[in-house]
């Protein structure tokens, strides 16, 4: 199979991909946190919402953790801890809802991210990276 082959060779760009996408949609979710973007004006929030875990902590993991994860800086560290993020905010906000199901507790997103960032702390940034600039992929 001659096309599997380059398919193959391509996996690591996929892995960046993924990397990338996923830090960015995680990011979306900090901006709406800390600054209110994108549904309203941009509002900083208040100084005492910051030292509360949500939305102040989940905000600041949010939003700087995927910074660092969508340029791909600290990839393996930054997606261990998002990673574990995940799976507070699942156990703690969604799981409690009666349901076992992530579909019927509204934790799709947690749950997902959660495993995605478990991935690439093991699998790391992949060439689009600057911890592949820096020669620590």
């Amino acid at each position: 199979m001659a096309g599997s082959n380059s398919w193959t060779k391509a996996s690591p760009y996929f892995l960046s991909l993924l990397r990338i996408v996923a830090a960015f949609l995680f990011l979306c979710h900090g901006a709406d946190k800390l600054f209110n973007l994108p549904e309203g004006p941009f509002t900083l929030i208040s100084s005492a919402k910051l030292f509360t875990v949500v939305p102040g902590l989940a905000g600041i993991l949010e939003f700087g953790g995927g910074l660092l994860l969508l340029i791909g800086l600290f990839s393996r560290p930054i997606a261990f801890i998002l990673s574990g993020e995940m799976a507070f905010a699942y156990f703690t906000a969604h799981f409690p809802h009666n349901h076992i199901f992530p579909y019927l507790n509204g934790g799709e997103n947690a749950a997902l991210f959660c495993f995605v960032f478990l991935y690439l702390s093991a699998a790391g940034a992949g060439p689009w990276s600057v911890d592949r600039a820096r020669g620590r992929a």
